[in-house]
């Protein structure tokens, strides 16, 4: 019994470390998160993730995207700041080879862009 204290107290450490402070501002520099939801739509993001305020966002083959702009970590190991999530919507394969997510071809505009449309989402 006197294993299980000491394990669940540092299992509430590390959790606690996972709140919104840790987590980015949401400020995306150059980013326009108005054409950024038109370009989500348009990319055609929702055919795998479902992404409130984009209509047809239902996807379900990638995790839904509420409250990324309050996630910690993007991708299961990047810290959630403005160009990590840039390039993680640009070339997550380099970030994470052989992910589901294919590299969506897209210019840094349009990813700022995305990407500020996302950290709307809290």
């Amino acid at each position: 019994m006197l294993r299980v204290i000491p394990i669940a107290l540092i299992a509430c450490l590390v959790l606690a470390g996972c709140d919104r402070s840790s987590a980015t501002t949401g400020s995306v520099a150059g980013g326009d998160a108005e054409r950024g939801a038109t370009l989500i739509a348009m990319v055609g993001c929702g055919a795998c993730h479902t992404i409130p305020g984009v209509s047809g966002a239902r996807g379900r083959v990638g995790p839904p995207l509420v409250q990324i702009g309050n996630q910690a970590i993007i991708a299961g190991m990047l810290a959630n700041t403005p160009d990590n999530l840039v390039t993680w919507i640009r070339t997550p394969q380099s970030v994470v080879p052989g992910n589901a997510m294919p590299n969506m071809e897209l210019n840094d505009h349009d990813a700022r862009d995305i990407a500020a449309y996302l950290y709307s989402l809290r």
